[in-house]
């Protein structure tokens, strides 16, 4: 994959693969400052894939702690993919992240993929 199609940094990996983007936030914690960057960082990954996006997602693995910017940070980024007619997955959950979606209600926003096994039959429904 060319550089072009990548982002990573301190705080998020992220690529652009079969019309798939791919975030993932280096963890622990995406809060106040993180989210920005974020958001900053992968805009230029939705606008190379631009209408051809097929889907989004979100690995939140080696995020144990989500401030409500770092949730603000996931709507946006579902925000842009819907733009697109993308779907979007959210990957990678803790119990105590997953208890905090479905408190916020996220679970309805997003395909919520418990383990790798769901998140790949998941990608080949694309």
């Amino acid at each position: 994959m060319s550089s072009e199609h990548t982002v990573k940094n301190p705080i998020v990996c992220a690529e652009l693969s079969a019309f798939v983007i791919t975030v993932k936030p280096v963890g622990p914690n995406v809060g106040q400052r993180e989210a920005p960057i974020i958001d900053t960082d992968v805009k230029g990954l939705f606008e190379l894939a631009g209408d051809n996006l097929k889907g989004l997602v979100i690995d939140l693995s080696d995020v144990t702690f989500m401030s409500s910017m770092g949730l603000g940070a996931c709507v946006a980024l579902r925000n842009h993919a819907m733009g697109a007619g993308a779907k979007v997955a959210i990957h990678g959950l803790n119990d105590d992240l997953d208890a905090l979606f479905k408190m916020m209600r996220f679970h309805k926003m997003f395909d919520m993929q418990k383990n790798d096994q769901a998140l790949e039959k998941w990608l080949k429904k694309l």
